[in-house]
């Protein structure tokens, strides 16, 4: 049993170290919020922060962090008001949705690395997060949004 510090709180995984943190949030931790797309690291679905910075959650075993900070969508901001959020409502950003989450949490991590990126930087931070249903033009628009508050 490992126990992870999760969107500010300990959270116990009774499951073996190699479970990758995917699993251990969703099936464990009971944290939906972070996706399944691929389950090979290409898509950006499961994107969660660990220790700040943008990860796939699914190319990570329980083991790999323990003692790290992680924090999922649902831990991203209390009340849904992080500028990222604000941004994709603002913006009516998904179609589908499925990738949101994984968009929202790559886009955080980005603009808390390099708070306003050109256009050009967006489109590279983002580039490791697939949205299927092409919404790439509303998706930089809305980090653009969060960036500049405009």
């Amino acid at each position: 049993m490992a126990t992870l510090k999760v969107n500010g709180s300990s959270v116990e995984i009774d499951g073996p170290g190699d479970t990758t943190l995917l699993w251990a949030l969703r099936d464990m931790a009971g944290l939906t919020g972070t996706k399944y797309g691929c389950g090979a690291g290409l898509c950006g679905a499961c994107t969660v922060h660990v220790d700040g910075v943008a990860e796939q959650s699914c190319m990570l075993t329980v083991d790999e962090v323990d003692g790290k900070e992680i924090t999922t969508i649902e831990g991203l901001s209390s009340d849904g008001h992080h500028p990222v959020q604000e941004a994709w409502r603002d913006l009516h950003v998904p179609q589908c949705g499925f990738c949101q989450a994984g968009q929202i949490m790559q886009a955080a991590s980005l603009l808390a690395q390099k708070p306003n990126p050109t256009d050009q930087e967006i489109l590279e931070g983002m580039a490791g997060n697939i949205c299927r249903c092409g919404c790439y033009e509303r998706i930089v628009a809305a980090v653009r949004q969060a960036a500049t508050g405009s």
